[in-house]
């Protein structure tokens, strides 16, 4: 991973880095922690961004880029243009005074968002995400989308939320419309999270919601729901600290199923 230098091979204290949000988009952050030019340059560093159902996440690779010193802020307009929805960038006469004066603080190893110099221009979401402790990303095997790896794994893929839901909760998901065999509990599909406005979209309800309980009972709620209506489909998901069980929805009549 290439991150900031550490002075004397000591690893540099959180508490004493600063950073100034330059701009990002969505797949990156860009800051800097210094502008004072060497070699008429200027090193700027881009953290990668997961957009996730729940908010954003920091990866944890960053990469290091020099800028010319004399071309910063055409470099900002043109690493994040406002073609891109999701695009913002800091003040950029705030960024001018900062140069003219030389300011330079020790690089971080981690953003924190105590030692951001200009908070006010990034957009609360993704402060959220520099509160939390950076995750490994990936790239979804789909859409190629950047998101949290192991999250959503499927056939030894990676995927994104989204994708995760529609193949995995979509019509050819493993469905069945009978109580598991303990066995299969091994094999149901394993997420992170079941996001809600994703199962909408798929015509899927989460009807049961169980966790932090002995795996025995888990299993036996969740197959006695199925028996309670075997009319229906269902799908069992593992999550993080139990299961979920998820049911199609019945279309009313004359409706047409989504495909």
């Amino acid at each position: 991973m290439d991150r900031p230098p550490k002075p004397n091979g000591q690893k540099p204290s959180t508490a004493q880095g600063r950073a100034y949000i330059i701009g990002g988009n969505t797949g990156t952050l860009a800051f800097v922690s210094s502008v004072r030019a060497e070699n008429k340059q200027i090193t700027a560093w881009l953290v990668p961004l997961a957009w996730t159902p729940i908010g954003v996440t920091l990866g944890e690779n960053w990469q290091r880029v020099n800028v010319a010193a004399d071309n910063l802020a055409g470099w900002v307009d043109q690493t994040f243009p406002p073609e891109d929805e999701r695009s913002f960038v800091g003040s950029l006469r705030d960024l001018e005074l900062l140069v003219r004066s030389g300011w330079s603080a020790e690089a971080p190893e981690v953003l924190t968002d105590e030692m951001l110099l200009n908070p006010e221009d990034v957009p609360e979401d993704v402060l959220d995400g520099i509160a939390h402790p950076p995750e490994p990303l990936v790239q979804c095997a789909i859409c190629r989308r950047t998101c949290v790896r192991d999250q959503f794994a499927w056939n030894e893929r990676q995927l994104c939320a989204w994708d995760y839901h529609s193949t995995v909760f979509g019509r050819r998901g493993p469905w069945r419309n009978a109580p598991y065999e303990e066995r299969l509990f091994e094999t149901i599909p394993s997420a992170a999270y079941v996001a809600g406005p994703l199962l909408a979209e798929a015509q899927v309800d989460a009807i049961l919601s169980v966790s932090q309980l002995p795996e025995p009972l888990m299993q036996t709620l969740v197959n006695e729901t199925i028996a309670a209506d075997s009319s229906s489909a269902y799908l069992a998901v593992r999550t993080e600290d139990g299961m979920t069980l998820l049911r199609e929805r019945k279309p009313l009549s004359g409706e047409q199923k989504p495909q």
